[in-house]
């Protein structure tokens, strides 16, 4: 059984997961796994488990944009020109 973080932890944290960014901003996880492979979502190393860890307020205001973005009718290839990052990188 894992042991997930209750939501004021989460808000006090300056990093959290994929799972945690999922609850925060109501959004896929399997979308965040994508934005995160896509150069979208940038993320830190985590060393003993290896597990992506995301500066929770950045990410939020990221996935934020990503999402207004969308809405606009923008796409992928757009809206990573937007944020300023190379549409071929990966």
């Amino acid at each position: 059984m894992s042991r997930q973080r209750n939501i004021e932890a989460i808000l006090a944290s300056e990093y959290v997961t994929i799972g945690e960014l999922v609850r925060l901003t109501d959004t896929r996880y399997s979308t965040l796994k994508y934005y995160t492979e896509e150069a979208m979502l940038p993320f830190e190393q985590g060393e003993a488990n290896l597990t992506r860890r995301y500066r929770r307020e950045e990410s939020v205001r990221r996935i934020e944009k990503i999402k207004a973005l969308k809405e606009e009718g923008k796409s992928i290839p757009e809206i990573k020109s937007l944020l300023g990052i190379p549409v071929d990188r990966k």
